[in-house]
């Protein structure tokens, strides 16, 4: 998986510690879990960015997941904290896509790289849309 050539337009770090639930019978974080990383990460990063997912839904803004790809490194380890890197390019229109790194916080070690791309998506007609305006603030 190849990250963009450039530097990013917005990128935020979310730090979060894996939970016993969240693993195997290795003590290794369940590689399914790792998209729910990526949506806590994401979430916050738009909240940080002063809009949230609620003030999207409550404005008729649907941002369904339409590709994610994950590229696995190393284990991340019951009870480890780790930092989801969320990166974003280009500004969006109509899709948003998004890129992550999660990074051991105390090995410094890359575990796993990944890419999510959504669709801004009006939710009386199901049909994609432009990203709002507000959102897009936080581009500039």
């Amino acid at each position: 998986m190849d990250f963009p050539d450039k530097e990013p337009l917005v990128q935020y770090d979310h730090t979060l510690r894996s939970r016993y639930s969240e693993t195997d019978k290795m003590g290794y974080v369940y590689y399914g879990h790792y998209l729910a990383f990526f949506e806590e990460a994401r979430t916050e990063m738009i909240r940080n960015s002063g809009v949230s997912y609620r003030q999207l839904e409550d404005n008729g803004v649907m941002l369904p997941v339409i590709h994610s790809e994950i590229e696995y490194k190393a284990p991340v380890y019951y009870d480890e904290e780790v930092i989801i890197r969320v990166k974003v390019y280009d500004i969006p229109t109509i899709r948003l896509q998004t890129f992550y790194e999660v990074i051991a916080k105390e090995r410094d070690q890359l575990c796993a790289r990944g890419e999510v791309t959504l669709v801004f998506m009006k939710e009386d007609t199901r049909r994609p849309c432009r990203a709002p305006d507000y959102f897009l603030k936080q581009f500039e």
